[in-house]
């Protein structure tokens, strides 16, 4: 239904939290416009494969009307010994998909953009405009009363002002909204790091697709945790064969080593601080991590990584905002600016499909903002705390992690 009075709002980020909220409120009838601080479309395939979490499922369900199947479907989980035997099974599935399908069905549903990965929808009755801008960094924003002013950097050099009802800060865990309004809450690392890959069904050994295909499948060691899922192939496909199989291992670097100093300095030299990308890791620094993969994990894991061509870096941290409203409630921070949670809780993209749900029911009148904020915030706070617990007897004790808990520690469930 469209609102008597749309408003005009500014979402700041244009990855999945983004484009979650900004469909949302195209729905209801309110005018969008996105500013993604990226110079080009992000066309590039992240490689980063994804629990499919019921709040996600939830809000696909609703909003994104693309009619195909998004996830792969994993029938049970299991933890292997390092012999390679297996230590305990969980007969209980799971819904996996990738960023990169989910990002371009969004996209098809926001804006029109047309991929492989689906087909574009015809525009529902009612909907508001839509824009996505990208090569736009937000330098400040202003509360101006009725409105909310944002500045920002365009990507040739120029600058500009523009000024909206409603301001989204959907720019992720390192927010640069957030940096402006708190300063003092900043991204922490927390000493370990995530190595992450994929290699494709067809290529995998049969010892690779017995251990992988449709499980959801772990190592421990001391200070190790490795998993491996399937995930959609190249362009979302689905088809056996062309799926993926995905892999994260966590391994420890503390963070005034030399050893983190070089793993984050690519091969041109240059310092990351969150993501070493694919293709950029130091050739000596991926084949020292394999001869790693051999000394300590069982065979199929170690298989895995050294089949893996294009493998990339994830710096583990921690951030948690005190608070996501502000200006009054003419700003807000969603997705992983409110909270960035360790990757052990699979709950980010949940956490962004829960905050458009929250904000999607505010705007309808269903629930009152307190109300909204309030579940925002207990949501927040309770999976960095779980991420933290899971995270840290993971790499620094020697417990493990509890396969059970991972899929139940702090799920919401929204009506619909």
């Amino acid at each position: 239904m469209t609102p008597s009075h749309p408003k005009n709002i500014i979402i700041v980020g244009g990855s999945l939290a983004g484009l979650m909220t900004g469909l949302a409120l195209k729905r209801l009838g309110h005018h969008v416009r996105i500013f993604e601080r990226s110079p080009t479309s992000l066309l590039q395939d992240q490689g980063a494969g994804i629990v499919f979490g019921s709040e996600a499922q939830e809000f696909f369900s609703r909003h994104v009307n693309v009619n195909r199947k998004f996830h792969v479907d994993s029938l049970l989980r299991q933890t292997l010994r390092r012999d390679g035997g297996v230590l305990n099974q969980d007969h209980r599935g799971q819904r996996m998909v990738s960023w990169d399908l989910l990002y371009f069905c969004l996209r098809a549903c926001f804006d029109g953009v047309k991929s492989g990965y689906c087909e574009v929808p015809e525009r529902q009755d009612g909907e508001g405009k839509a824009e996505y801008v990208y090569g736009r960094k937000v330098i400040n924003v202003k509360d101006l009363g009725q409105q909310v002013e944002v500045e920002y950097e365009e990507k040739d050099g120029g600058s500009g002002k523009e000024s909206s009802e409603m301001v989204i800060a959907a720019d992720g865990p390192s927010s640069a909204v957030r940096r402006l309004l708190l300063p003092e809450v900043e991204r922490q690392y927390v000493g370990y790091v995530a190595w992450r890959g994929t290699v494709v069904e067809s290529e995998a050994s049969e010892l690779l697709k017995e251990t992988f295909v449709d499980k959801f499948t772990f190592f421990h060691g001391s200070g190790i945790q490795i998993l491996s899922y399937l995930i959609p192939g190249e362009n979302g496909s689905l088809e056996p064969g062309k799926r993926l199989i995905n892999w994260v291992w966590y391994c420890n670097y503390p963070s005034d080593s030399p050893e983190y100093k070089d793993l984050m300095t690519d091969s041109d030299g240059h310092f990351h601080h969150t993501t070493m990308p694919a293709g950029k890791i130091q050739d000596r620094l991926w084949t020292q991590q394999k001869q790693h993969a051999q000394d300590v994990l069982p065979e199929a894991f170690s298989d895995l990584v050294c089949a893996t061509q294009l493998p990339f870096v994830q710096a583990i941290t921690d951030v948690l905002s005190p608070q996501a409203s502000f200006f009054d409630g003419k700003l807000l921070l969603v997705g992983d600016a409110v909270a960035g949670f360790r990757p052990h809780t699979a709950a980010s993209t949940s956490q962004a499909a829960y905050h458009a749900l929250l904000l999607e029911g505010k705007m309808k009148g269903e629930m009152t903002s307190e109300n909204m904020l309030d579940e925002m915030m207990d949501y927040a706070r309770h999976m960095v705390a779980a991420g933290q617990q899971m995270g840290n007897r993971s790499q620094f004790g020697d417990a493990g992690i509890n396969l059970k808990e991972i899929a139940t520690s702090g799920r919401i469930q929204i009506d619909k």
